[in-house]
């Protein structure tokens, strides 16, 4: 069987008209009648675009000997997301674009804050060191702070999903774009992409570098036998990460808007069945990891170390996304 019947049989099996399937390829119709006649032949962008839609391999698509489809790798995939395709216009998508660069200051602000909260306890930990603050005052003024900060972290978190809220499909089900959307969103990511790349390269280098003034400190605090400086330096790795990580925030979340609606990059339709799991994943491992970090820190008492359990964790679970989504390829 040649393209051109497959084509025809696969469109007829959705129920669509010529015209129909000329939409959703963004193609005239009169394109997809000389594909079906095998007048032409569509490019390798639209038959990869219409195994998707036919929810087929692209073998069976090309390969002549190929006479039955097996699709049940497709079949889930296709129905889950046939039924929840949402049409995208041109003013919302506009209006999403702006929503996005206007409160992503605000996410990047906010994950600081939650970074460098426990920064002033690592200060007065040292000056408790030195001696110039008791140990049960420095804690409990540090851990007051800390869970302002936090709280004032969290509220703007609720507040920004508030505002983004009627454009959280965007994250889960397959979108239909109208006409202009597509070279919109692209021509936006390029404008934005050289001030994305430079401040996604000073957030990582921030984030990579944070270990510096702790590294030498810790080494002239072997010398002089003072571990003052070193829970100091401990409070500074803190506030260097937020910063770059605010950094990258501010830089990565105009382009990442921008390829929820090109559906690429991690918004490609199995990303987004990834991102389901990881989203569920997280629901639990983080309130977890929040209760195991409180109650290792009260029981020991030992703050100026118990922080580590933060980036270990968030490591890991970028190990734990990283194997979802290579499950969700295979």
């Amino acid at each position: 069987m040649i393209l051109a019947d497959k084509i025809i049989n696969e469109r007829k099996k959705l129920g669509w008209s010529q015209e129909e399937l000329a939409d959703q390829l963004d193609v005239s119709r009169q394109s997809v009648s000389k594909w079906e006649s095998a007048q032409s032949t569509p490019d390798l962008n639209k038959i990869l675009k219409m195994a998707d839609l036919f929810g087929v391999s692209t073998d069976y698509l090309l390969k002549d000997e190929i006479e039955v489809v097996d699709s049940s790798e497709y079949k889930e995939d296709v129905a889950s997301y046939k039924e929840d395709t949402r049409k995208v216009s041109l003013e919302e998508a506009t209006r999403f674009l702006e929503v996005v660069k206007r409160t992503a200051p605000k996410v990047a602000f906010g994950v600081s804050l939650c970074i460098a909260s426990p920064a002033l306890l690592m200060f007065l930990l040292g000056f408790s060191e030195m001696g110039y603050i008791g140990e049960n005052l420095a804690v409990a003024i540090g851990i007051v702070v800390l869970l302002v900060m936090v709280a004032c972290a969290v509220f703007m978190f609720i507040m920004i999903n508030q505002e983004r809220k009627p454009f959280e499909f965007l994250e889960t089900v397959k979108i239909d774009t109208a006409y202009g959307v597509d070279g919109m969103a692209k021509e936006r990511k390029a404008e934005f992409e050289s001030r994305r790349t430079m401040m996604v390269g000073f957030g990582v280098m921030c984030c990579i570098l944070c270990s510096v003034p702790l590294i030498i400190s810790a080494l002239f605090s072997e010398k002089c036998g003072n571990e003052s400086l070193v829970v100091f330096m401990v409070g500074v790795l803190l506030i260097l990460v937020s910063t770059g990580v605010n950094l990258i925030i501010n830089g990565s979340e105009y382009s990442t808007a921008c390829d929820k609606l090109l559906q690429s990059g991690d918004y490609t339709l199995e990303g987004k069945k990834a991102s389901k799991k990881i989203g569920k994943i997280g629901s639990i491992y983080w309130p977890v990891v929040v209760a195991a970090y409180l109650g290792a820190s009260f029981i020991t008492g030992m703050w100026e170390y118990t922080w580590i359990i933060w980036p270990v964790m968030a490591v890991l679970f970028g190990a734990v996304a990283g194997i979802v989504k290579a499950s969700m390829k295979e």
